[in-house]
């Protein structure tokens, strides 16, 4: 059975840079357009020419890209003619193969914030479209409130989509701007277009999340006949943010019906990259990865449960609607004090432990977990520290280096601009074989900003270690999180930190103390020791030597 072809419409360099707190440099915009294109989307919305500096350089800086890279503007003002709007002059001298065009349709929007007659605004889009088609431009029609439109006055809605569609707009997108459509009003609507004369093979979706809803939304327009669907990178987006790719690229290519009545321009092979690009767009945002995102996330195939662990063990569809590592992600086998053996053996294997399943030393492992979870450890989100803890109690753990001492300090005085300013001094001293090495660091970093003590020994230890130093100079730490597990003047602090390498691989560790300088040393001292392992397997001759 031939399928029908569902074409994806990338605006996180748009829509993605109205997120509060966003503001993408022209290389970060350059960087996410080229993995887009390599994950195989059809057309990139780079931005609007002439709103911003960073969206106007963007355009002469674009990548070639097989995707068709796309400017976004609005339709001439009313009182002018399209040849003589200096605006939409600006979109077409970027010079983009494609053109999305923002346009009224929803007679309110007219009358109260354009200002103009319902005629007038009629007349812009057509003018508007038939100018860029002139040029010899694919045009889109970006339809905003057109749900809310439709349900004031559906008549004068259906008019502006006919006025684009005539003037020979490509696509005409169906767009959710309040995002507070439901999916089912949607699906009916979408019908209604396209009985109305507007072909579902020349519509688009393009959906807000403000009802959570963005991505059922979306599904539910393409049910009813709508041929492209628009959405960003992780859900970025204005207010709640946009329909989210990460998550609708899996399900249109692995759920049914979807999966065998269309097809994109997204193969197999480059939706395993999809937790790659969902994490680097996170890196350029310095955003921690939503642990519960569909697909990709970190929990996304987490079975913490004795049960569950169980049934993994036996068949993984028991628990998992598809394999992890379709999207580039893996299962996980939290332990924690609600571990049996399933969990454990699971845990295990996937570490590349092999232990007989009558070894003593099984029992020994779940008893330390229970214990240590209760003096404040948390190793279902530290599955890295709990792999070194379970190596120590089977003789699996290679003494790669050894800490002797550590020393932090922290001192507060006045810098040369003779303001208080907070310095912090860290010191480690490690023996690896004969040798003792001293390393020393500060917690202030390139641009004279304190970054704590905890910053400062971190780099102190990683500053070096001899002969392996090559394998943890890769090593960021991405996320840190601390939080008190009893109050009082008893506390305990546990620290949670989440490294990653070169790659790409993440892992997590925990520290737990009164102090919490020494929690995060712990913490600190199982990342390097994890990635060691990962890395070398056993410390090399000339460790030893």
């Amino acid at each position: 059975m031939t399928r029908e072809r569902l074409y994806l419409y990338d605006t996180t360099l748009r829509d993605g840079q109205q997120t509060q707190g966003v503001q993408f440099s022209v290389a970060e915009k350059v960087m996410i357009a080229q993995a887009l294109d390599q994950l195989g989307v059809d057309y990139i919305e780079g931005g609007w020419p002439g709103a911003n500096p960073t969206d106007s350089e963007f355009f002469s800086a674009a990548p070639k890209t097989a995707a068709v890279m796309t400017a976004f503007g609005m339709t001439k003002r009313v009182g002018r003619s399209a040849g003589n709007d200096d605006v939409l002059a600006l979109v077409l001298d970027a010079g983009t193969r494609a053109v999305c065009l923002v346009g009224k349709t929803h007679e309110f929007h007219v009358t109260t914030a354009l200002g103009c007659t319902l005629a007038e605004n009629r007349a812009a889009i057509a003018e508007s479209v038939a100018h860029v088609v002139a040029q010899g431009r694919e045009a889109l029609f970006d339809a905003e409130h057109f749900f809310d439109g439709y349900r004031a006055n559906p008549a004068y809605a259906l008019e502006c989509l006919r006025a684009a569609f005539d003037a020979g707009a490509r696509w005409i997108v169906l767009c959710d701007t309040n995002g507070g459509t439901l999916p089912a009003e949607v699906g009916r609507v979408v019908a209604e277009v396209i009985a109305a004369g507007i072909p579902g093979d020349r519509l688009g979706i393009h959906c807000h999340d403000d009802t959570g809803m963005a991505v059922a939304c979306s599904l539910a327009a393409v049910d009813a006949g709508v041929r492209q669907v628009q959405g960003t990178l992780n859900g970025l987006g204005e207010r709640c943010g946009n329909a989210n790719l990460v998550s609708l690229i899996p399900t249109l290519l692995l759920k049914e019906p979807y999966a065998s009545r269309f097809e994109t321009g997204v193969t197999q092979d480059a939706m395993a990259g999809l937790l790659k690009t969902s994490r680097m767009l996170d890196d350029i945002l310095n955003r921690v990865p939503l642990r519960a995102a569909p697909y990709v996330g970190a929990s996304a195939f987490a079975h913490k449960a004795g049960l569950h662990a169980s049934a993994i063990l036996k068949d993984p569809a028991t628990y998992e609607h598809v394999p992890p590592g379709v999207t580039g992600n893996e299962r996980i086998i939290p332990m924690s004090n609600q571990a049996g053996q399933s969990n454990l053996r699971a845990r295990l294997a996937q570490a590349g432990i092999v232990v007989d399943p009558k070894d003593a030393r099984l029992g020994q492992i779940l008893e330390q977990v229970k214990e240590r979870e209760d003096q404040g450890y948390a190793y279902d989100g530290a599955q890295a520290s709990f792999e070194l803890l379970a190596r120590r109690t089977l003789g699996q753990c290679p003494q790669f280096f050894e800490v002797k001492r550590y020393r932090v300090t922290v001192e507060r005085r006045k810098n040369k601009y003779d303001r208080m300013i907070s310095l912090s001094e860290a010191v480690v001293v490690v023996k690896i074989g004969d040798r003792k090495m001293l390393s020393v660091s500060e917690s202030m970093d390139e641009t004279g900003t304190d970054r704590g003590p905890v910053n400062a020994l971190a780099k102190a230890l990683a500053k070096d270690l001899g002969p392996y130093q090559d394998c943890i100079d890769s090593m960021k730490l991405v996320d840190f999180k601390v939080r008190i597990t009893q109050g009082g003047t008893e506390a305990v602090t546990r620290v949670i930190i989440d490294s990653e390498d070169a790659q790409g691989r993440r892992w997590s560790t925990v520290g737990v103390s009164p102090n919490i300088v020494d929690a995060s040393f712990e913490a600190l001292l199982d990342a390097i020791q994890w990635k060691l392992i990962r890395d070398l397997g056993q410390p090399g001759r000339e460790a030893a030597e």
